[in-house]
């Protein structure tokens, strides 16, 4: 019996690409896509899995859904000199109505069942006038102006949504902390206009006090002359009185 014609359309579908400089991951991404209406399972091998790490390396596609698969290249010595040897392999089976063990799925998989297609893998490397690109986009980035009184801001490229929200962002935290700036400064002010203010008020203070002072010690000698003044008065009623008595 002849070997099912793969049913997975895929994207690339002969070569894998991966541009250099490959001192750093490399990344190229497969698609992988089913047009049937059944469930396929899929695994990815290759023939260097110490150079390559493979996210998913496999699964189960539903019918038309379409799969992202990232193959990365781990970093190594380049020789332009050197052909690629590597190959990668896209295995698929039709899933049966219940799955429950893959694994077992694949052991017991009879040869005129199994798919596949072969890749091939390519290193590049990066063009002069890719370069020469990369160098006018560095040149080109925007640089905002900033006044002496708000002080120098770093400018990093913005790319994208995400560094301009990230540089919105910036903007704002700088807008509330010089607001919160001039807060404080006005707090500052009013603190030292009331120290001020306290310290003119205070040898009129002193001068109340001590006339409050004055004024309780008058009073309490002119409280204390009508008691004695009682005092001499029964005094002499008394000598009076005992004189009559006698």
């Amino acid at each position: 019996m002849s070997k099912l014609e793969q049913i997975l359309v895929l994207d690339p579908p002969n070569d894998l690409k991966f541009k250099g400089p490959f001192t750093d991951v490399v990344t190229a991404n497969l698609k992988l896509k089913n047009p049937s209406e059944r469930k396929v399972c899929f695994k990815v091998k290759t023939t260097a899995p110490r150079r390559y790490c493979v996210r998913p390396n496999s699964g189960i596609i539903d019918p038309g859904a379409t799969l992202t698969i990232s193959v990365m290249l781990q970093p190594f010595d380049y020789d332009p000199n050197e052909k690629s040897k590597h190959k990668f392999m896209v295995q698929t089976i039709f899933a049966p109505p219940a799955v429950s063990d893959t694994e077992a799925m694949w052991k017991d998989a009879k040869p005129d069942e199994l798919m596949d297609s072969k890749l091939r893998c390519v290193f590049e490397l990066p063009s002069e006038n890719d370069k020469v690109n990369e160098v006018d986009s560095a040149c080109k980035v925007p640089v905002l102006n900033s006044s002496k009184a708000d002080g120098l801001l770093s400018v990093k490229p913005l790319s994208g949504a995400h560094d301009d929200s990230e540089m919105r962002r910036i903007l704002e935290d700088r807008k509330r902390l010089q607001t919160e700036l001039s807060k404080l400064h006005d707090e500052n002010r009013q603190l030292k206009d009331e120290g001020l203010r306290l310290r003119r008020l205070q040898p009129r203070t002193d001068h109340v006090s001590s006339n409050s002072s004055t004024s309780v010690g008058r009073d309490s000698v002119s409280g204390s002359l009508p008691s004695l003044l009682v005092v001499i008065a029964a005094i002499f009623i008394g000598f009076f009185l005992g004189k009559f008595i006698l």
